[in-house]
């Protein structure tokens, strides 16, 4: 029997470094195409490049941003989430039910909206990890509870936060004095700095690509994939809250209608950022650089008055492109 003779040391190391600069060039071609997006519409409306303009994207990006970091999670494990959009505004109205008609301090209602975002995400867990039910149909058939909780719990109106002082200065407040930059930018920042360190420095973070990469060889090592596929979608269902309390503390209502259509934009902001489709790779300063990316063109497609419709045109012709590419890569590796 001939036996077979393990990598050399040295040709892991090669190999993790090939692995490494890929993505950096990944990362590096995305933050290139965000340029060159920025730059096109800069010399195509005069209004586009201004300081005004700048802060206006970057608010536009925190919604987006938080509910891709979270999906960023799911993704590199393997699975996916289509329950975030309807998740998000269901997540809204609690705060709304919360704050406003069960009366709970500001310190309280906050947390709890986040904190059922994260139910939602255990239930998706548990309907993936234990049901063995298929990721995609799990989170559809949430994506469907969730936008009918949200009009049932809200009488499908409106609710307003005029009554609870300081939640619209959660999201459009300045911490910084005299600077016009709104508290949502800097709470995406510091959200997306834990779910990077998370990601790369903890125990959650190296199952999470561990499971993406090869769930049965993770399983046989002695892991539990169930119990940390749980954890995953419970954590990223956190994210879901906390972008529910910010699009309500922007808008300063909760609207039950809100959130279709923001689960295409936040999986194409973390395929933008080269995060792959079948799992085992990507980075949370990526998914950051496609959601730039998805405002960049939001924001510059209003600005130029392209109709709603040729918007959503080209949006889904940026989504076949980056799942294109995904599919490039995979073959390349």
């Amino acid at each position: 029997m001939t036996a077979v003779k393990a990598p050399a040391p040295e040709q892991q190391a090669g190999g993790g470094l090939v692995t490494a600069v890929k993505g950096r060039l990944q990362q590096l071609l995305a933050f290139a195409s965000l340029l060159v997006i920025y730059a096109f519409f800069s010399f195509a409306s005069p209004y586009f490049f201004s300081y005004g303009n700048f802060t206006a994207i970057l608010f536009s990006t925190v919604v987006i941003g938080t509910l891709a970091i979270g999906t960023t999670f799911v993704i590199i494990a393997g699975g996916i989430d289509l329950s975030i959009g309807t998740g998000m505004a269901l997540c809204a109205v609690m705060s709304g039910v919360f704050l406003t008609k069960l009366g709970l301090p500001l310190a309280l209602g906050v947390p709890a909206a986040i904190l059922f975002g994260g139910l939602m995400g255990l239930i998706n867990g548990i309907n993936v990890a234990l049901l063995k039910i298929p990721p995609f149909i799990a989170t559809l058939a949430m994506m469907l509870v969730a936008e009918g909780l949200a009009l049932v719990l809200s009488d499908s109106a409106p609710i307003y936060f005029n009554n609870v002082p300081g939640y619209t200065d959660i999201s459009t407040g300045n911490l910084i004095p005299g600077v016009e930059f709104p508290n949502a930018v800097l709470i995406l920042l510091a959200v997306a700095l834990m779910a990077g360190l998370l990601l790369t420095k903890s125990v959650l973070g190296r199952y999470t690509y561990s499971i993406g990469s090869n769930e049965e060889a993770t399983a046989l090592s002695g892991i539990d994939v169930r119990r940390w596929k749980i954890a995953i979608y419970c954590f990223a269902g956190l994210f879901i809250g906390l972008a529910g309390v910010m699009i309500s503390a922007r808008l300063g209502s909760a609207q039950p209608a809100t959130g279709m259509g923001y689960e295409l934009q936040a999986i194409a902001a973390v395929v933008i950022g080269g995060t792959s489709l079948s799992g085992g790779k990507g980075s949370i300063v990526g998914t950051l650089i496609g959601a730039l990316i998805i405002s960049v063109l939001n924001n510059g497609l209003q600005i130029m008055s392209i109709p709603q419709e040729w918007q959503n045109v080209i949006l889904g012709c940026v989504i076949l492109v980056a799942v294109y590419t995904d599919r490039i890569r995979k073959k390349e590796a």
